[in-house]
């Protein structure tokens, strides 16, 4: 799943750990959805659009088959 995570937060002016702490997640879970290498569950995609304030579908994409 493609996701614009880095992007959001960098426009946020927030490091990795700074999100975590706000979602309530590791510093290491939001390196893995910014690499791409973990799908956040649907908790945690909501969390995540909520604190940016935008609709789940503008941080996460997915091209599936």
């Amino acid at each position: 799943m493609e996701n614009e995570l880095k992007v959001y937060r960098a426009k946020h002016d927030l490091t990795q750990e700074d999100l975590a702490r706000e979602v309530g997640v590791t510093r290491q879970t939001i390196n893995a959805l910014e690499t791409e290498r973990y799908d956040p569950s649907l908790e945690l995609a909501f969390k995540l659009a909520i604190h940016f304030d935008c609709a789940i579908e503008d941080l996460f994409s997915y091209e599936g088959a």
